[in-house]
């Protein structure tokens, strides 16, 4: 079998476990009630306030595990089911996106850059398949041209990786932000702690499984590349 789709099929198997894993732990604590009883959209304005931020506003959106901030608008956007909800996943997820909100106010420097990556990113991932494409094809008519227009793909489609690595520090850190402030603000309490700690680790998870399947992948077209001769 092409090594290719040895990576793909490895990574998409891993990337639909861990998918869902996410899913049912996120239904569990969905089912479980917040001592503090207070809903997504609660948690995510007294965290907003709590780190003196008064210029995001929480608005509720539509789908299923949809939430995420917006740092154009300043905005935390909860799904339906986390912006109403009181339970222990909802403050995990709204707190996660807090923690995003609290980075961007902060300037924390991961953020930033991955900001700072998004045009160069949107034009590589939209020419990077093409180019690599034409470069495997290429080969098979001239090793010496193949090898090259491989390079410039592989280059272009290493902005992509390099994005997802850098988002890695950035959604782990916004989850321990959440971790910490809803156990310090007694929000969560002991076993609750754990259960949204639980959560946001498998979020997390989806990234770390994404950014090593982009890294893999990179490396196998600059394998075809450098090992191509002539």
């Amino acid at each position: 079998m092409n090594l290719y789709w040895i990576i793909f099929l490895v990574f998409m198997v891993l990337s639909l476990v861990v998918s869902k894993v996410l899913n049912a732990r996120i239904e569990k604590y969905s089912k479980i009630r917040l001592s503090s009883g207070l809903t997504g959209k609660e948690v995510a304005e007294k965290m907003l306030r709590d780190n003196g931020i008064y210029d995001v506003k929480v608005t509720s959106v539509q789908g299923r595990l949809t939430d995420h901030y917006n740092p154009q608008d300043k905005t935390v956007n909860l799904s339906e089911g986390v912006y109403g909800s009181n339970s222990i996943a909802a403050a995990a997820v709204a707190a996660h996106e807090c923690g995003h909100a609290v980075q961007h106010a902060t300037a924390y420097q991961w953020l930033t850059m991955r900001s700072n990556m998004v045009p160069m990113v949107q034009f590589g991932s939209k020419w990077s398949q093409w180019i690599l494409l034409a470069g495997m094809i290429l080969l098979g008519i001239s090793s010496f041209l193949g090898k090259w227009v491989l390079l410039v793909g592989c280059a272009l489609f290493a902005l992509t990786t390099l994005f997802s690595l850098i988002t890695l520090p950035v959604e782990y850190n916004a989850s321990a932000r959440a971790v910490a402030w809803l156990d310090e603000t007694g929000i969560t309490a002991g076993q609750e702690t754990e259960m949204a700690k639980d959560a946001l680790k498998w979020a997390a998870r989806t990234y770390l499984i994404a950014a090593i399947s982009s890294l893999a992948t990179l490396l196998y077209y600059l394998y075809l590349a450098l090992g191509s001769r002539r």
